[in-house]
């Protein structure tokens, strides 16, 4: 076996040697400045450095990232489940041996398709891309899919359908400092991103930031003090908002129909179906009352380029795409936006806000269950044909679509699924909808494969679990939430034991028959994963680590600010040029207009009823991350926020009993959970908010629903029907 030490392609610098790379947690990518601490009580000093998305700013998960690289039970040598349940120290050789051992005996014994893989939103560019590539071609499997499903997939949907591309924002996010209105649905970006917030600024000193949120968040309280409107919804009706914001726009003749006329085809349909929502019929649905409807629209128009303001923005997140018609509601977000002519527009824009640090160029290169890399469908012959010639096997070769995420664990250990999963950068035991589901389909798997830093409790049901390196220590791309492909830079050395998953990836290929095809080296993925988008709809074929590593040409060594793609290669000697803003000219279609689609609203699937009368919405906290694998293991924010918690209205409080301090039952049709109670005014009263990162009986997982989004196979996490009633504490979690 080779010398693991040349995996990551460059030696860590000296003591005192400042590296430029970016944060390992959200779609921010905020930049840092990385200096090596030799001897220090962390293996890195954090700086904050200036960039165009955080200009210098870091959240205090940023700030305290370094701390999970030392983390005391971090995983440093392969392990191996013993006999009695437990786990042993194994060499590499003996745990790869035994990893392509049984992976080969399932398949020979049941089916190339009786293995799957789970890839994650936080795997670099080079990574997702070697990890899609190896399911494809070495274990011929077509069940790959990533917790990007869980994040992205709807708002990928509706963006495809109607503009022919899906790239998070189409715009680089300084632009909406110069805008007169920025309309948010269903994000917190000033808990989960807060550096986002001083790109909005602009709009908010002329009152125009409008956030839709059952809650008055952090995000809403900016909206404070004529500084713009929050609209308190009903949980699930978002739909309702946008159908009625677009009702007015229409009928009040604030349309751009020249920009409609020119650009975009079936808006007279979509004039017509939203005629059934006027304001005072969305009002009896929502909760927000028809004149605040009516104001917004007005609001919102007065900013749009037709009507001479500067400028206007529709950024949706999770709180409207986490829903069985997340496809269908993020489509009514992109009718309103088109109806005011600001796609495509410089200045003006509609765009999801991507939550995962790559959960963008996640899905790019191949871990989602229908694509090939550069956003390629698989079902596509000549897509099929093209990739596969650069990996050097037939077409045929190639598996089919798999399936999406919850069908495909659901299914594991069944006769219709598969008997072994590999697992990389995710750790669904905590992050999957009805978790209490997924943990019995792991346990019905003959064999599961985590990568991982830590002992994640996914890592914990693990039959061998293998150590990786994390962002500071290895090389890569990422691609943030406004499609900029930027450099991550190696800063410190691994553990001994760690490796590379490229190294591993490489490594179990040779040993199932596939000796060469695949490298340890991250420059050298990229330039193959750029080969193998050349033409894609994610076309990164011109873009190099050269061209990151120096491409704002200002004489210092600050990394670069990255290039946005589409970038396709050029002809030779001319440097290729990424694309900041798209759709500019034309939209992604076969005729360059945009596509309005006709949608309609319906309840979430598991509404309110007399045994559940609440309304559960979840999400985030500022000091954790995701489920909590990494920031759940950094002092400083579990001191912050130690514990789940559920925050209630003071009325559903007195109504159920509860008292802050003391701990509430929460119910729902798929199980069970227990969390502090916290009374707040900043909610509505028919619901409560429960964060996610947590495990154990504090899992709000064990509470959300399965149930998907047809199209986009996104599953219902941000609404369900709960009872809440009081309870004593919940049993401490055993730490792993």
């Amino acid at each position: 076996m080779e010398d693991p030490t040349v995996a990551t392609a460059a030696p860590a610098p000296g003591a005192g040697h400042a590296v430029a790379s970016h944060c390992p947690y959200c779609a921010l990518q905020c930049a840092q400045t990385l200096t090596p601490t030799p001897g220090g009580a962390l293996p890195l000093e954090v700086r904050g450095r200036d960039f165009p998305t955080n200009r210098g700013g870091l959240c205090q998960k940023g700030w305290t990232s370094a701390e999970v690289l030392s983390a005391s039970d971090r995983v440093t040598e392969p392990m191996i489940r013993t006999a009695d349940g437990g786990f042993r120290a194994a060499g590499w050789d003996e745990a790869l041996d035994l990893v392509s051992s049984r992976l080969r005996d399932i398949q020979d014994r049941h089916g190339k398709d009786k293995v799957a893989v789970f890839g994650g939103g936080g795997l670099t560019n080079e990574k997702a891309y070697a990890l899609g590539k190896f399911a494809r071609v070495v274990l011929q499997t077509p069940f790959i899919d990533y917790n990007g499903r869980f994040c992205m997939s709807s708002a990928a949907a509706a963006s495809n359908r109607a503009f022919g591309m899906d790239r998070g924002l189409g715009f680089p996010l300084a632009d909406l400092g110069g805008a007169d209105a920025v309309l948010v649905l269903g994000s917190n970006m000033g808990v989960t991103m807060p550096p986002f917030v001083q790109h909005l600024a602009g709009c908010r000193e002329r009152g125009g930031l409008v956030v839709v949120d059952p809650r008055e968040s952090v995000t809403a309280r900016l909206a404070r003090d004529g500084a713009g409107v929050h609209l308190a919804a009903v949980p699930g009706s978002d739909m309702v908002v946008l159908l009625a914001l677009t009702h007015i726009i229409f009928a009040e003749d604030l349309a751009d129909l020249y920009y409609l006329r020119s650009r975009v085809q079936g808006w007279e349909a979509v004039k017509r179906s939203v005629a059934q929502w006027w304001p005072e019929r969305a009002e009896a649905v929502c909760g927000i009352p028809a004149d605040e409807l009516r104001r917004v629209a007005r609001l919102l128009a007065a900013a749009s380029p037709v009507h001479g303001g500067n400028g206007a923005y529709v950024l949706t997140g999770r709180g409207i795409e986490q829903m069985s018609q997340g496809t269908a509601c993020v489509t009514a977000a992109i009718n309103l936006s088109l109806a005011l002519g600001l796609v495509g527009v410089v200045g003006s824009g509609f765009g999801p806000v991507t939550g995962q640090g790559n959960g963008q160029g996640g899905r790019e290169h191949g871990q989602k269950a229908d694509q090939l890399p550069g956003y390629r469908m698989i079902t596509d012959p000549a897509a099929r044909d093209y990739v596969a010639g650069v990996w050097g096997v037939p077409a045929s070769h190639l598996p089919g679509p798999g399936i999406p995420a919850v069908p495909m664990l659901k299914a594991l250990g069944t006769d219709a699924g598969a008997r072994a999963l590999l697992v990389h950068g995710s750790n669904v035991v905590v992050s999957a909808p009805n978790a209490s589901t997924v943990i019995d389909a792991l346990g019905r798997l003959d064999f599961l494969v985590v990568c991982d830093m830590v002992p994640s409790e996914t890592a914990m049901l693990a039959d061998v679990i293998l150590p990786v390196t994390q962002w500071a220590e290895e090389e890569g791309t990422m691609t943030n939430l406004e499609g900029r492909v930027i450099r991550r830079r190696k800063a410190v050395d691994a553990p001994g034991g760690v490796r590379s998953e490229l190294w591993i990836l490489r490594e179990l290929a040779a040993r199932l028959g596939y000796a060469t095809g695949f490298s340890a080296d991250a420059q050298e993925t990229f330039a193959e994963l750029a080969l193998a988008s050349k033409g894609g709809t994610a076309d990164y074929s011109g873009i190099t680590y050269a061209l990151l590593d120096g491409d704002d040409n200002d004489g210092d060594d600050n990394g670069g600010a990255g290039v946005h793609w589409p970038c396709p290669a050029t002809a030779s000697g001319t440097p290729a040029r990424g694309t900041p803003r798209v759709f500019l000219d034309r939209f992604n279609t076969p005729d360059g207009r945009a596509r309005m689609v006709v949608v309609d609203h319906h309840p979430p699937a598991d509404d309110l009823r007399a045994d559940a009368p609440t309304y559960l919405v979840t999400g985030r906290v500022l000091q954790h991350y995701q489920s909590g694998a990494q920031t759940r293991r950094v002092d400083e924010l579990v001191a912050a926020q130690p514990e789940p918690f559920v925050e209630v209205h003071p009325l559903l409080a007195e109504r159920r009993g509860l008292t802050a301090g003391d701990f509430a039952a929460l119910t729902t049709a798929r199980g069970r959970a227990v969390a502090r109670v916290r009374v707040t005014e900043d909610i509505r009263p028919d619901t409560v908010f429960m964060p996610f990162h947590w495990a154990g009986e504090g899992s709000a997982n064990l509470l959300t629903n399965d149930v998907t989004d047809p199209i986009s196979g996104m599953p219902e996490f941000k609404v369900t029907a709960v009872a809440v009633a009081p309870a004593s504490a919940p049993h401490p979690v055993v730490s792993s």
